[in-house]
Order: C-alpha cells, then sequence, then structure tokens
C-alpha cells in the first residue's frame, strides 16, 4: 500500500499532515487531497493473480498503508448495454448496502479506525448513511446519523438494524448538515460529511482505476455521473490524473458529464450561467434522494472538472429518470436506482443534441439498487399502471 505523503488543499494548495484527523483547509475551507509517494508503482499495473482481491483493495498501491475495513466493496462489473455496443453500464448497485458510497465510506471509516476515532457522524440523503452505519458497525465505532425524514424506507431500516443512532430531520440534507455541525463540539464526533474529509474521495477514486482496467488501460470518451455532492465525478478525475503519473494511461480524458434532477440543479444552473461556483438551491425536490442537494460543498471543484474535461451538466426530470427505471429493468436486466437511470436519460439528450454521437464509447453510472428505492418506484409504477383486472 502507498504511504501518504502529505494531505493538500485543493483552493489554495497548503500542505498538512496526515498523521491526525483532518476535515478541511484551516485556512479557506477547501477540500483536501491525500497525496502519496507513488514512484514505487510507475508502470506496475494490477494484473489478475490467483488471490488478488476483487474489490476495490486490488488497487492498494493507491490508497492508503493501513489495514482496511472490507465488506467486499468495489470492482463491480462494466456492463455493456445489449442494444448499444459504445455504451457500457457501471453496475455500482452491487456493492454492500446497494450503493457506490460504500467505496468511500470503507475508506473514511478504515482511516478513522487507523486513527483511534470512536464516535462519527453524517448527514445524508440516504445511501451514505447506510454505508457508514455498515462499515462503523464493523469496525466497532460508533455511527450518528443524520437524515431528511422522507428518505427511502431501506435505507433508515438499514442504519437502525446496524444499531447506528438515527435523527430524522424535517428538511434536506443541508438541514441534517447544519444539526452535525452544531452538536460537533459538545458531542466530539468526528463529521465524514461529503468532501469535509479526505478519504472519501480515495475509495471513490477507485471507480476510476476500474474503469481504466475493465475498457483494457484506455478511458472511455464519456462518463455520465448523477451528481449530488460529486465525490465519485472529483475522486475519478483524481484518480486518471495518478494513472498517467505512473504511466497506467494516456493524457486523453473522458469529458465528465454531472447529471442531476430538474428540480435539484444547482451545478447545472451554475454551468449554464458560466459561474466558478454553485449558488444554494431553493425549495429542492426530486424523488431520487441522492441529487437533493441544494449545494455541494467541493462545487467548485466539480464545475472546474466539467470546463477541464470538455464536459457539460444535464437536468432529468423524475418522471424521466423513473421512467428509465423500468426501460433498464426490461431492456438491460439490471433494477436500478433512479439517479442512476438518469444517465440513461441524459446521455440520450446529448446524443439528441449532437453534442456526443452515438458511436462515441461511454459510460452510465448507476449508482444504486432499484431494490433500495422499492417504495418510490412501487408508487410511480401505480400511477403509470391505473387500470384494475
Amino acid at each position: 500500500m502507498a504511504n501518504i505523503s502529505y494531505l493538500e488543499c485543493t483552493k489554495c494548495g497548503a500542505q498538512l499532515s496526515a498523521q491526525v484527523p483532518q476535515t478541511v483547509c484551516p485556512h479557506d475551507g477547501g477540500s483536501l487531497y491525500v497525496r502519496y509517494d507513488l514512484r514505487p508503482y510507475i508502470g506496475h499495473r494490477p494484473s489478475h493473480p490467483p488471490g488478488r482481491s476483487a474489490s476495490m483493495w486490488r488497487y492498494s498501491g493507491v490508497l492508503p498503508d493501513v489495514p482496511p475495513i472490507s465488506l467486499g466493496e468495489g470492482y463491480t462489473p462494466l456492463i455493456q448495454s445489449r442494444h448499444n455496443p459504445n455504451v457500457y453500464i457501471k453496475d455500482e448497485g452491487l456493492n454492500p448496502t446497494g450503493s457506490f458510497k460504500a467505496r468511500g465510506l470503507c475508506a473514511a471509516v478504515t482511516m478513522c479506525k487507523a486513527y483511534g476515532l470512536t464516535k462519527l457522524a453524517i448527514p445524508s440523503a440516504g445511501n451514505a448513511a447506510s454505508a457508514l452505519a455498515a462499515y462503523a458497525a464493523a469496525a466497532g465505532i460508533e455511527a450518528h446519523i443524520f437524515m431528511p425524514v422522507d428518505v427511502p424506507m431501506a435505507n433508515r431500516v438499514e442504519c437502525q438494524q446496524y444499531g447506528a443512532k438515527v435523527t430524522l430531520v424535517e428538511g434536506l440534507i443541508s438541514d441534517c448538515a447544519k444539526m452535525v455541525a452544531a452538536r460537533q463540539a459538545t458531542e466530539r464526533w468526528f463529521d465524514v460529511s461529503t468532501l469535509k474529509e479526505p478519504f472519501r474521495v480515495e475509495g471513490k477514486k477507485t471507480m476510476g482505476y476500474e474503469i481504466a482496467e475493465q475498457l483494457e488501460w484506455t478511458l472511455p470518451d464519456a462518463i455520465f455521473y448523477p451528481t449530488g455532492g460529486g465525490v465519485g465525478l472529483i475522486g475519478m478525475w483524481k484518480a486518471f490524473e495518478e494513472m498517467e503519473y505512473l504511466g497506467w494511461v494516456g493524457s486523453k480524458r473522458p469529458r465528465m458529464i454531472a447529471v442531476q434532477a430538474a428540480g435539484c440543479a444547482p451545478i447545472v444552473r451554475a454551468w449554464t450561467t458560466h459561474q466558478q461556483v454553485a449558488t444554494f438551491w431553493d425549495g429542492a425536490q426530486t424523488l431520487a434522494a441522492g441529487l437533493r442537494v441544494p449545494k455541494p460543498y467541493a462545487d467548485y471543484l466539480i464545475l472546474s472538472i466539467l470546463r477541464k474535461s470538455g464536459g457539460t451538466a444535464v437536468t432529468v426530470t423524475d418522471d424521466e429518470m423513473l421512467d428509465a427505471v423500468h426501460e433498464w429493468a426490461t431492456t438491460e436486466g439490471i433494477f436500478a436506482a433512479p439517479e442512476g437511470a438518469a444517465s440513461l436519460v441524459a446521455h440520450r439528450k446529448l446524443v439528441a443534441s449532437g453534442f456526443l454521437t452515438a458511436s462515441d464509447r461511454v459510460v452510465l453510472f448507476n449508482t444504486g439498487s432499484g431494490l433500495k428505492y422499492i417504495d418510490v418506484v412501487s408508487a410511480h409504477a401505480s400511477r403509470r399502471h391505473v387500470g384494475h383486472a
């Protein structure tokens, strides 16, 4: 595994020690990147020898050198579409706790355990809460979860079964975050909010390594990523930079496409108005709980990546998402989360607009299992099929 050299602020470039737990840059509040000494791994791509982990820890050379708290997360399949050979679906619903959040929380909890932390707190729209609860249980660490009262039932039940201390909040994830921050000093818990600690990005960046390996060490023309907090999009961009340094891929980068709900689209609005940061989205409303993030903490990083990659940001309505859930299920055999199915709609929109062509090789992220959204999908299906036998 890699030795951490330091933590780097993504705003001012300040270097902080990784010997103690860190949250954000004390100078300007910037999110922190983990920087390693990667020289020993230059030119040494992972292979498939017997015994190598079929999990995200197969990339241990670019992850922290500590014993992992693992539940088998990562190395999810990259499935070629049965209807368009240039489209690949990265199915993150097959992770522990049924979503891509397992990767980031695995890395974060692993480091919290290594630091000797005993109480963790998180505001979550649902899936991050489930992942923290599971990994905290495996690590023997206390988890405090703050979730909107209308999260999918599966998330609430999961957290309770894993033994987490759950607080349901009347409001959005931003209201949950305020509660975590207000009680942090008295409760003395460590906040593992999105991009307010450096290691969730490290877990999520493994999605970028996997895509490259699964495409025989090439990168696609575009990646469609459902974007709430945007950790995965940021993590993959970091992975591409690391892989180029290591000589594992060339300098070509995919166009990064941020996909958001029409009822909560702060990144799309900032992108279309050419802003460097997003403004708070008042009255956020969408059935896709993971996309109901009124203002991502690291919006400046997301928007910068869209610019650097020649990408864009796209909105999808709730009805479009839920219709795409049904379509993917019936045509691909993949029961996707609404957030993930939004990628299918966004891809069609960008091909229709001429931004992409049907021959461009693209990866669409399904960020979670549709089984986590049975209550949401079932209500939509009931509205679509009003007839009775």
